[in-house]
């Protein structure tokens, strides 16, 4: 009879510790899913860009002529825009996309040499439809991989002639296009450098940053023919876009272009054969400003070779991040004018 109730006892016992062990492990599987599940949910990400992509980006060669720009299209999802002067006082931009998805961007218009130090920096294809003969010169000599509308018109480039504007203002491209020129012409799909610029998910607050002052209007004069300017929304914490004076719009959308990020900086200008094609001082360093959030504060910028990425610092020396969202790099040409201005918070005493 003991020995009966040793083994009932001794049946219990194991069948106790069985069901600990299983409720144990359940509860470590459990958990373990729920902690995982919720690491996964509140690590946040970048969202104007997917750090851990690899794809190679493209940059394409933007239109910026007065008749052109109401049928801009496709630039409010680039993550990188720059702006430089180029011949008879007009300036095109270099629009630099990755993993995006678009059925229209354009106009594209003709390549300049000094816009491929741009191309270069950030890895990326280099998209236009014409070229200088310096352009030309020196995408043949580096083997700058590119798409070239004189050669592809119809295949990875089509033309809007329903547009009220002359022929060569009518040309454009989309992402399935280039994906497929990209793969057609065997060119490199990865990319092999860094994103050029530091991206913080946390917010930026420029205004604890030395000699920072506010920046709610911003104007950027290129020459007579072309003013950039900006207003600072502060709703949406971001800049309103305007091309001399008038909002600056998508022709798909109809929104106005806005950046969360302006940098902006000066270089020498000059021209270089009878037609006034330019050329730039742009491999040195200098002085410019990193502008997002309402705020302003002074940074330096240094490019070493063509090839190489633009390094932006904080007068500290420190290299700056940007805020999580899209930089339009304004590349104006020295002794033009730049102001930067701001409205000052209102205080009250109770």
């Amino acid at each position: 009879m003991r020995k009966r109730r040793k083994k009932v006892k001794k049946s219990l016992i194991l069948f106790i510790l069985l069901v600990i062990a299983l409720l144990v492990g359940f509860k470590f599987v459990f958990n373990g899913e729920i902690v995982k599940e919720i690491k996964q949910k509140v690590v946040p990400k970048l969202q104007i860009v997917d750090e851990d992509s690899k794809s190679r980006p493209y940059a394409v060669m933007i239109n910026n002529l007065n008749q052109a720009r109401p049928y801009q299209s496709g630039l409010q999802d680039a993550y990188i825009i720059y702006e430089i002067i180029a011949e008879g006082g007009i300036t095109r931009y270099l629009a630099i996309f990755k993993d995006k998805d678009l059925d229209r961007i354009g106009s594209v218009r003709s390549a300049r040499h000094y816009y491929l130090d741009y191309a270069l920096e950030n890895d990326a294809i280099y998209i236009h439809w014409g070229w200088s003969p310096q352009a030309q010169s020196q995408i043949n000599s580096l083997g700058i991989n590119n798409i070239n509308g004189l050669s592809y018109e119809g295949v990875y480039f089509f033309r809007d002639t329903s547009l009220p504007v002359d022929y060569e203002h009518t040309g454009c491209t989309k992402t399935s296009m280039i994906k497929q020129a990209i793969k057609d012409l065997g060119y490199r799909d990865e990319t092999n450098k860094d994103l050029l610029l530091n991206y913080s998910i946390k917010a930026i607050d420029l205004s604890k940053k030395e000699e920072a002052k506010k920046a709610d209007d911003i104007t950027i004069v290129y020459s007579d023919y072309i003013t950039t300017s900006y207003k600072y929304d502060k709703e949406n914490e971001v800049y309103k876009r305007f091309v001399n004076g008038s909002e600056q719009k998508d022709y798909v959308t109809g929104k106005q272009y806005t950046f969360k990020n302006i940098i902006v900086y000066q270089v020498e200008n000059y021209s270089i054969d009878s037609y006034g094609r330019q050329d730039l001082v742009n491999i040195g360093t200098g002085d410019g400003y990193y502008i997002s959030n309402g705020y302003a504060v002074p940074i330096t910028w240094e490019k070493t070779s063509k090839e190489s990425q633009t390094v932006y610092k904080y007068k500290d020396g420190k290299e700056i991040k940007v805020n999580d969202g899209n930089t339009f790099i304004q590349i104006q040409p020295k002794g033009e004018k730049l102001d930067i201005t701001g409205v000052e918070e209102e205080t009250s005493e109770n």
